[in-house]
């Protein structure tokens, strides 16, 4: 009798070698992003600027979702009530969270959005058949690029993993065009889901944009070689795993298309400039925040325009010797001098990568290479904006949906995916034929004199090629220069003495990215030329592509990043003003913060309903408002406390201010440590008006809002005139309506009537989703005040309730229930076929 030891058994079932450098690469990455991040070992968590608004904006939906342990999906505390589609929805039948948690290991933020971006790479790579190791070092390279800590520390939590999500939908594709078409199909579909998941569609968008190039590829490949039917095929295949990753998401994916139309994404309400429009964003809007086309250079130095937006401080070398008159001065001028209003940071694709891309696209052949050189350099155009609008006003006018998105700067994450994935197939080429470097020797030294060799002539001569003062520097110093002509002298002394440091800030990172650039080139030289193995080449170039990468992702997200646990659960504290405040019974008013950027910050929804707030996609009406009338009245308002004035003149004047009125503005924060001023002239819950004011457009209809005493008259749009019938008198001082009960989807108020009458309510109207009953009979909501909503109230007794019922979240959350679990079961069932399959192979 025969036996079998227990250690052969293993072997036969595991084959270690084969499986080592998989296991190597996860304990690598995972390894890398807790090193990074370590104070998250200590408990500690990342202080996010926009983790902490979205703590204030979702304050009042959690609290609901605690109590009840149901979704509100509408939230009173920010812009004066908006839908919570995309500030807190927990949609619970979407399996797809589970997945997220799974693939990430559980670790904890923002490890884990890292650990995503390493993973998804890396199994990118390994789909287009590059070597485990190398594709361990371009995963690496390009989960650390630097735009990728940047968003982290911004708190860009759904950025950060869309963009993550990015390589295994790229993977699934390149796997079902391989043929592949199950594995493939699903992988896509999978990879999509949790990209949707994500919940940023800006990322996703650019992510269509290269899988149409991918595409368009493709199809001219099929069309060359004949192989139509199975470009058919695998794109079938695709089309039904794309179907299924969107159906997995039906509830948030037409939620957030049916509420666009009536954000500032959507179509424009007014009448405005013209050529300003797009059937979305406005192109000022959309193009603010755009790349400077020098600014470009900072994918490969970057400090190209100074890094991010911030004083150069007192501590700069360049400032020693400088005269004391001017070094205050100095220091206090901005680092940056870039084109953008302000940056958090430069997106940097690394040195070492650029000038292996740069490498990649001549050793790398076929149609991959075309689709990564064509979609970098369209990302590239495309992120400077208004500084070429030829290439942004192509897409605005002709790319369905390009105009729902602000801030085109981002399209650049299409070129830091781009350029580290051609870098690694290029090297990979010349893993597979070391010879190559001899045969396109000459090749080589072009791609060293593209990076190394610019980066050394810009730090040689760096005011041949850069300007060191932006635009609207160049215009302030001139017009100081004018308006003080005896000071010119010492104006051109300042100015020069400001350019000669960020001259140093440049050239220190030119003369950097020269040296990584050609350390990594001498090695892959020492490969190509039998004087250094493979292996040593990979570990080399990965020990160098972290001390190149971490080293730039600390100058902008490092341990002084984090706080305690309890800071960052609690990031807000109630001053002395809001402690007041909370002490208003009243479950229902709005508080105007004017101690802050009102309608740029969402701390004092944690505490209160706010007329301000912080998102990217308010109601288009209420920014109508906020620019027609809000910014005004404050304003206003202002002004006269800035001249200190006495109880009478600020009633006065919140008197005269209708549309903070109109919206139960009860409460002014002025100061944080001193008594908030209470609004005397606040309209309350719901009025009744004695007359309706007819318009017959919506230019009219947000006019005429400080042209009639909006306390006695309804501003409403002559679309409405079938829904009103005959009304008596609304300011019978025995009629009364008050609101009785509170919850954030659901309002109920008491009236009594002596007269049919049109009642006012201090709520935020929208075209679909809010229901009113009066005694339990559906009634219609009519849009009154541009903004707001109103009822035609018969007399008598009645009990008015508003609800929010969107029909899509019922119908919605079943087809995603079904949908995600399909797909994990599709998934589930072709793992334990392949299992089989090789188990079976391997059974004699």
């Amino acid at each position: 009798m025969t036996t079998t030891n227990p250690d052969t058994m293993v072997n036969q079932r595991f084959n270690w070698k084969k499986i080592f450098p998989y296991a190597t690469a996860i304990l690598v990455f995972i390894g890398i992003t807790l090193a990074y991040f370590s104070p998250l070992l200590e408990g500690k968590r990342l202080d996010q600027h926009d983790i902490n608004m979205f703590k204030g904006m979702s304050k009042e939906i959690a609290d609901f979702r605690e109590k009840t342990g149901e979704e509100a999906l509408w939230t009173n505390s920010m812009f004066g009530g908006m839908p919570a589609w995309q500030i807190s929805v927990v949609y619970s039948g979407n399996l797809m969270r589970y997945v997220k948690k799974i693939i990430s290991l559980g670790l904890p933020y923002p490890a884990n959005a890292v650990f995503v971006y390493f993973l998804g790479f890396f199994i990118l790579l390994l789909v287009l058949g590059i070597d485990p190791w190398l594709s361990m070092a371009g995963a690496i390279a390009f989960g650390l690029s630097s735009y990728y800590f940047i968003i982290i520390g911004a708190g860009h939590t759904s950025k950060a993993f869309a963009i993550g999500y990015m390589a295994p939908v790229v993977a699934g594709i390149v796997l079902t065009y391989k043929g592949n078409y199950l594995k493939g199909a699903l992988l896509a579909a999978i990879a999509l889901a949790l990209e949707i998941e994500a919940g940023h569609l800006q990322i996703t968008y650019y992510l269509l944009l290269l899988v149409l190039l991918i595409g368009l590829f493709q199809l001219i490949d099929a069309i060359r070689f004949k192989t139509l039917p199975n470009f058919t095929k695998a794109t079938g295949f695709l089309m039904i795993a794309a179907l299924f990753a969107v159906l997995t998401h039906a509830t948030s994916l037409y939620a957030a298309y049916d509420y666009g139309k009536d954000t500032t994404r959507g179509k424009p309400i007014l009448t405005k400039d013209v050529s300003d429009q797009t059937d979305g964003l406005d192109r000022s809007y959309i193009t603010h925040w755009s790349y400077g086309i020098g600014e470009t250079w900072s994918l490969m130095i970057p400090n190209a325009k100074g890094g991010a937006s911030a004083m150069i401080g007192t501590n700069n070398p360049e400032l020693e010797g400088v005269d004391r008159n001017f070094k205050q001065a100095l220091a206090q001028q901005n680092a940056y001098w870039g084109d953008q209003p302000g940056t958090s940071g430069p997106v940097y694709a690394g040195a070492i990568m650029i000038f292996l891309f740069v490498l990649g696209i001549f050793f790398v052949k076929g149609k991959y290479k075309w689709v990564l050189l064509v979609a970098t350099l369209l990302s590239i155009v495309l992120s400077w904006g208004k500084n070429y609008m030829p290439a942004t006003n192509l897409f605005l006018d002709f790319m369905p949906g390009y105009d729902k998105f602000r801030a085109v700067t981002m399209t650049l994450v299409i070129a830091e995916f781009c350029i580290p994935l051609l870098a690694m197939m290029g090297l990979y080429e010349l893993y597979k034929n070391p010879g190559l470097l001899t045969e396109k020797r000459k090749y080589f030294f072009i791609a060293y004199g593209l990076t190394g060799g610019l980066a050394l002539i810009f730090y040689l001569f760096p005011t041949l090629f850069f300007d060191f003062l932006n635009s609207m520097e160049v215009e302030e110093f001139a017009k100081i220069k004018q308006s003080n002509p005896a000071d010119a002298a010492q104006m051109n002394l300042f100015i020069n003495k400001l350019e000669d440091i960020r001259i140093s800030i440049f050239k220190t990172d030119a003369i950097r990215s020269f040296l990584f650039i050609t350390f990594a080139a001498g090695l892959v030289f020492a490969f190509g030329i039998n004087k250094l193995k493979q292996n040593w080449l990979t570990a080399a170039l990965i020990l160098l592509i972290v001390i190149d990468m971490v080293s730039i992702d600390n100058r902008y997200l490092n341990n002084s990043k984090f706080v305690t646990k309890r800071k960052a659960d609690v990031p807000f504290q109630a001053s002395t003003a809001n402690k007041e405040i909370l002490k208003d019974t009243d479950p229902d008013f709005r508080v105007l913060d004017i101690t802050n950027s009102t309608f740029n910050d969402a701390s004092t929804s944690y505490f209160h309903k706010s007329l301000g707030g912080y998102h990217g996609a308010k109601m288009q009406r209420y920014q109508d408002i906020i620019e027609y009338h809000l910014q005004y009245e404050i304003s206003e308002f202002s002004k006269v406390l800035q001249n200190k004035p006495d109880l009478a003149s600020i009633n006065k004047q919140l008197a005269g201010s209708g549309v903070l009125n109109m919206l139960n503005t009860r409460y002014i924060l002025f100061n944080p440590q001193t008594q908030p001023i209470p609004n005397q002239s606040s309209f309350g819950n719901a009025w009744l008006v004695d007359d309706i004011h007819w318009v017959e457009s919506a230019n009219d209809e947000i006019d005429q809002l400080n042209k009639v005493d909006l306390k006695k008259t309804a501003v409403i749009h002559s679309e409405f005139k079938q829904k009103i019938g005959s009304l008596g008198s609304g300011s019978d001082s025995l009629s009364t309506i008050k609101l009785v009960k509170y919850e954030p989807n659901r309002l109920e108020y008491a009236a009594d009537l002596k007269n049919n009458s049109l009642a006012v309510f201090s709520e935020i109207w929208t075209t679909k989703g809010w229901n009113a009953y009066i005694d339990e009979t559906e009634v219609p909501i009519i849009r009154a005040n541009y903004v707001l909503r109103s009822l035609e109230i018969p007399t008598g007794s009645h009990t008015i309730v508003m609800k929010y019922e969107p029909k899509v979240w019922a119908i919605g959350e079943k087809v995603s229930f079904a949908s995600s679990f399909l797909l994990i079961a599709a998934a589930l069932g072709m793992i334990f076929i392949d299992l089989r399959k090789k188990k079976q192979q391997k059974t004699p």
